[in-house]
């Protein structure tokens, strides 16, 4: 005689002021769902008032760390899911050693991260930035501009994001290569994929560089002092990965004395941005609130893909974006 499985125990973790998926509806349908922030998870994953243990935790809150601080109470958890593209905040020792499967948002930001560095690569090469501090001082200044088709770009991160940004790049006319963890000729998107370990020795090459890899023990402050001492006068590094990815400190002295030239940072080590930290004041860095990604409805785009995926969980099916755990992220080409 067969037996009815009860519908799983969903955690979502959101967080103060943020208002839960909005399919909520949809996944109290397919399960025991129950929504709290930081200060109740702990209770929620260990099941109180009669409930079970929770099996499922949806990351809404999406770069909460709290989970490694409630784990003691998550022994029925077996599957996380990450509303983002990073989980560098979900790979502490005991999630990595569980067997607890994790998935994250991969896909869902690809276009509107590579939309956003070439706005990028366009503000800079065409001075807009310069053009619209000459309005606000009524000043009228002839300049010439950079020819964006046959420039140059080193995209570093070989994953989703980091492949169509390449493809919209190449688009307008620019000479693009990745950097990876292992290099390679013939790719489809970058062509020539050149050691990310290496990073110093390619890093001249660029009038671009942009970061669009996950955050790992390998690519931790993958942009230090020495690559950027190689990087060109006129180059312009664009961040759109996280912002331990880089030394600030060493970037900061760099973009003191104009190498690089110029960046673009959407992400950084403290966020918000610290109102007294130097880049805000410098005028050849371009600060953004670690937006690139997030277009309108992309927050029901990201719903939309984890009520996808708990109905696969529900039936027995193989989950979609699953997180190689000891890599830091969803293994593709």
């Amino acid at each position: 005689m067969s037996t009815v499985r009860e519908p799983p125990r969903v955690v979502v973790l959101t967080a103060e002021g943020t208002p839960p998926p909005g399919n909520e509806a949809a996944l109290r349908a397919l399960a025991d769902v129950t929504v709290v922030t930081r200060e109740g998870l702990a209770g929620a994953l260990a099941g109180t008032g009669g409930r079970r243990p929770a099996e499922v935790l949806l990351l809404w809150d999406f770069f909460s760390d709290a989970l490694a601080g409630a784990w003691d109470a998550a022994a029925g958890l077996r599957w996380v899911h990450v509303a983002a593209a990073g989980v560098d905040a979900m790979l502490f020792p005991a999630l990595r050693a569980s067997d607890v499967r994790l998935t994250n948002a991969h896909g869902v930001f690809d276009r509107p991260i590579a939309e956003f560095v070439l706005a990028a690569v366009l503000a800079q090469d065409k001075q807009l930035h310069r053009s619209k501090a000459l309005q606000r001082e009524r000043r009228w200044v002839h300049r010439e501009l950079r020819r964006t088709g046959g420039s140059t770009a080193l995209v570093v991160g070989t994953g989703g994001i980091g492949r169509e940004t390449a493809r919209l790049l190449r688009a307008v006319g620019m000479d693009v290569r990745g950097a990876g963890r292992t290099a390679r000729a013939e790719d489809p998107d970058f062509g020539t994929v050149v050691p990310s370990a290496e990073l110093a020795a390619h890093a001249g090459w660029a009038d671009h560089v942009v970061l669009a890899a996950p955050l790992t023990e390998r690519t931790r402050r993958i942009v230090d002092s020495r690559v950027l001492a190689a990087m060109s006068p006129h180059a312009h590094l664009v961040n759109v990965g996280r912002g331990a990815l880089v030394d600030e400190d060493a970037l900061h002295e760099a973009l003191r004395v104009g190498r690089p030239g110029a960046a673009t940072l959407d992400v950084f080590d403290t966020e918000p941005l610290p109102s007294g930290h130097p880049f805000w004041a410098m005028d050849n860095v371009h600060v953004s609130a670690h937006m690139c990604g997030d277009v309108e409805g992309w927050r029901d785009e990201l719903a939309a893909q984890f009520e996808d995926n708990l109905r696969r969980w529900t039936a027995g099916e193989q989950l979609v974006n699953q997180v190689d755990k000891d890599a830091g992220y969803v293994r593709s080409r």
